[in-house]
């Protein structure tokens, strides 16, 4: 539900229109967008690419429209620019990281240059988990401080309401663990039978057993480690993508 509110929160912020300001300050959308681009970097992949001398616009996109023609995804061109937004697209989509997207042409002295910025869900997720699970694990660490430890209770219980009395049945279980085996049975190769267990020791270690952080911790640094993998790596591999498109491979 967080993740939903604040993909929404950052969708919205590009429809906050432009209060009147005075002379020497910033329209206050526009301070908005510089606060917003400090961390948006998270999950937004932003890069450009120079265009073969001579190359239309419309030439451009016709090589780019094949990754914008997947299922799931919808795309408009205006004269210079292409947006697309995408919808449960395709596993075999290779912009399936990405949920929306504009794509701009821009002459500069060099000559054509392609501006993409894109969008991604995913990132943002993979990046606010490990701090969840982080979050979870100080929880864990905080309730186990407060959390007594069962012997402890157990003592403590057993000082103040005093010793239980010893049942007749508890003295007739102990003797007969302890009358000898049949030595028929013994020639037999038949198993000693076994001592009455007590109450706690069918599993050792499970009663003293307090919670742990550590699978917090586990997930918390799996989801770091996809984070950095996949903002490097997508960042790579889309543009190296829009390249092979823009060379005709």
């Amino acid at each position: 539900m967080t993740l939903r509110h604040a993909w929404e929160w950052t969708a919205m912020l590009d429809a906050v229109p432009a209060l009147p300001s005075r002379a020497g300050h910033t329209p206050l959308s526009e301070g908005f967008r510089v606060n917003l681009r400090l961390i948006d970097w998270i999950w937004h992949i932003r890069g450009s690419l120079a265009l073969a001398p001579g190359q239309s616009s419309d030439d451009a996109f016709d090589r780019l429209d094949p990754l914008f023609s997947q299922t799931g995804t919808g795309h408009d061109r205006a004269g210079d620019t292409l947006t697309f937004q995408k919808k449960d697209p395709g596993a075999q989509d290779k912009l399936s990281v990405f949920d929306r997207g504009v794509l701009r042409i821009e002459r500069d002295a060099a000559g054509p240059v392609l501006r993409y910025h894109l969008v991604s869900r995913i990132l943002l997720f993979c990046f606010v988990a490990p701090l969840l699970f982080l979050a979870f694990a100080q929880l864990t660490l905080t309730l186990a401080k407060f959390q007594k430890p069962p012997t402890e209770a157990t003592a403590a219980s057993g000082k103040t309401a005093g010793a239980a009395p010893k049942k007749p049945g508890d003295k007739a279980a102990v003797k007969a663990a302890d009358v000898p085996m049949n030595p028929i049975d013994k020639f037999l190769g038949a198993p000693a039978p076994e001592k009455p267990k007590k109450d706690g020791e069918d599993k050792p270690g499970r009663r003293n057993k307090k919670p742990s952080a550590t699978p917090a911790y586990v997930f918390a640094a799996f989801f770091a480690i996809l984070y950095v993998i996949g903002r490097i790596l997508e960042d790579r591999l889309v543009k190296r993508l829009f390249e092979k498109k823009l060379a005709g491979s």
